[in-house]
């Protein structure tokens, strides 16, 4: 056995086992394009692009050389105290496609950091002390954006945070009753949701922000109707209420848009972005106006690594690969020929009881035949079968019955047949053990 796969076996006597054990635990040598290179000698077609992080492929040429060119300049900032080009450039840039008038920047290291700086800069602001979430979104794991995470108990199992919040209802389109249009339910459940919220637990004149993921992403990647989001909005500006879209997963061409407040024709007040940013390397960023960002002084927030210029280089070229390989409108073609071919899957095994997705982020919903629930060991099964056949998806949902599927952007219509043809070929394996 190698050195390299005797520290795998090991791993235990290092990791802690919240960082060690996660699914499916691959050990990998090398990365590139739409693949991974185990160190078993096999190739894997990679269905997660790290998390929704990989939005241009994994070892782009153009990234590579960004960070050698970006080494032989600067390695660390911090901004504020020096001050350099790429963070100047990176924000400009950015501006040009966020949606509205979000082109101000703080940046940090990670999505929880540029949810932290969103709820902290929302607070400041408004001068009001609370935040209001929705049932079933992930927004992180640091104490304040656990405030606002319902995704899963387990994720605040013995770590309540001290930051009160109040949660309603995500959009709900399977539990419309039968005969009734899905959109007008949806927005009647959140005029009521937030009517008893206003009623019985905290006066609108206290909160501060609502907070959302436009298209619920660990939580079981829900798409809610435009209306709903827009439903949201509305209420925010009738309470002068900020609202925050957490774009942390959604963002950078993810749903076949630059952001998902495209899709939906929703400009929040600010915006938390991270993942594919800066293709793999760390970096976030909380947004908002530079009128409400000048609300927000010197002092009130800070960070020694948030926009390290290595990073903020690296995003650069990751922009300029979303223009010359046109990303967002590949996700959006490809994304569609996944759902199709999705769909035909659906119909031949009864097993997949959804195909719910917007652009290449993709949700695929399995239940049990006989009962007609969820089923997360049935999902968990398959994955390692899909695995066994070569390639490799992630999960999601409460409990963990939705594979989720999140190719990286330059992810080609022939590469959607070869890992869907594995994914029916893990399928058909499990329902024979079934």
């Amino acid at each position: 056995m190698s050195d390299w796969l005797t520290l795998y076996e090991s791993m235990g006597d290092y990791l802690a086992p919240s960082m060690a054990k996660d699914h499916p635990n691959l050990p990998v040598v090398k990365e590139e394009g739409c693949y991974y290179y185990g160190a078993d000698g096999k190739t894997y077609l990679d269905f997660t692009s790290g998390i929704a992080v990989a939005n241009t492929g994994h070892r782009h040429p153009k990234i590579v050389q960004a960070i050698k060119d970006a080494a032989d300049q600067l390695v660390h900032g911090p901004s504020g105290v020096i001050m350099y080009e790429s963070i100047l450039k990176l924000s400009k840039e950015l501006g040009q496609v966020l949606p509205g008038n979000l082109d101000c920047f703080f940046f940090g290291n990670s999505g929880t950091e540029a949810i932290e700086g969103a709820i902290k800069l929302a607070k400041y602001v408004t001068e009001r002390p609370y935040v209001v979430s929705f049932i079933g979104c992930f927004h992180g794991r640091s104490m304040g954006s656990l405030s606002v995470t319902t995704s899963k108990s387990k994720y605040r199992k013995f770590m309540q945070p001290s930051h009160l919040s109040y949660q309603i209802p995500y959009a709900d389109v399977k539990g419309c009753p039968e005969g009734m249009d899905p959109e007008v339910y949806c927005v009647e459940q959140l005029e009521k949701d937030f009517a008893r919220l206003f009623k019985h637990q905290v006066t609108p004149e206290e909160v501060a922000a609502v907070i959302m993921e436009p298209v619920l992403g660990e939580g079981g990647y829900i798409v809610p109707p435009k209306t709903w989001v827009k439903k949201v909005r509305e209420i925010c500006d009738e309470h002068g209420i900020l609202l925050i879209f957490d774009e942390v997963q959604t963002g950078f061409g993810r749903t076949g848009e630059w952001f998902a407040a495209q899709y939906f024709d929703v400009t929040p007040d600010i915006m938390a972005i991270a993942k594919g940013i800066a293709s793999g390397l760390p970096l976030s960023a909380t947004v908002a106006s530079k009128e409400l960002m000048k609300k927000w002084p010197l002092g009130s927030h800070g960070t020694t690594f948030g926009g390290n210029p290595i990073a903020c280089s690296v995003a650069l070229a990751t922009l300029e690969v979303f223009r010359e390989e046109n990303l967002v409108e590949n996700s959006k073609v490809v994304g569609q020929y996944a759902r199709e071919q999705l769909l035909k899957l659906k119909e031949k095994y009864p097993i997949i009881s959804d195909v719910r997705s917007v652009g290449l982020m993709i949700g695929i919903e399995i239940s049990n035949p006989k009962t007609g629930e969820p089923d997360g060991q049935a999902v968990s099964r398959i994955l390692d079968h899909a695995l066994e056949e070569g390639v490799l998806f992630y999960l999601c949902g409460n409990n963990g019955e939705v594979i989720r599927m999140i190719p990286p952007l330059v992810v080609t219509k022939e590469q959607i047949d070869d890992g869907l043809q594995m994914l029916e070929k893990a399928i058909v394996r499990y329902m024979k053990e079934f």
